[in-house]
């Protein structure tokens, strides 16, 4: 289920912000300052305007109204760095290899059509580029996420890294052309 606008008080609030190292994230996730980063599921910008402090430029694809209106808020202030789209990820007709970094944080698991959502996602990122995947561990099994791993592989990525919490869940992929 996804997380709705008016509940998104929970995504953006001091608590979370002190036990998040953003920057971690950033660096963990490959994004350096000549990064073009596409966020899938940017929500009300938590992830985001940290991303447009360090990345090149940034593309923070949204599919709630509500949420869009609370991201837009709040990287106002970055101007032209951050372009929001207004989509469903699995139906958006995307630009071929123009993402260095693809970072998804605590969202992939709200996607209605995951293989789809996958084969998007992997079209947009340049080759050697990279897939960021953070999922909540309570809504996230080990399997589950070992599932949409795979659904990434198949759409050409090679697992680099990957790590469990208690909290959270992550892994990350690079686009090869092995596979």
């Amino acid at each position: 289920m996804v997380c709705p606008s008016w509940f998104s008080f929970i995504l953006y609030n001091p608590i979370r912000k002190a036990f998040t190292d953003r920057h971690k994230i950033i660096a963990e996730s490959g994004v350096t300052s000549m990064s073009i980063v596409f966020e899938v599921g940017a929500g009300n910008g938590f992830l985001t305007e940290t991303l447009a402090e360090h990345a090149q430029k940034v593309y923070a694809l949204e599919l709630q109204e509500g949420m869009v209106k609370k991201l837009q808020k709040r990287i106002n202030r970055f101007g032209n760095k951050v372009q929001i789209i207004h989509s469903d990820i699995a139906e958006y007709k995307i630009q071929e290899s123009f993402a260095d970094v693809c970072i998804m944080y605590y969202s992939f698991h709200e996607v209605s059509d995951k293989p789809e959502a996958a084969r998007n996602i992997g079209k947009a990122v340049k080759m050697n580029g990279l897939i960021s995947i953070y999922e909540p561990t309570i809504e996230v099994t080990k399997t589950g996420m070992i599932e949409t791993a795979n659904l990434f592989k198949a759409a050409g990525f090679v697992e680099e890294i990957n790590w469990n919490n208690l909290l959270t869940r992550f892994v990350r992929l690079r686009k090869s052309l092995r596979v």
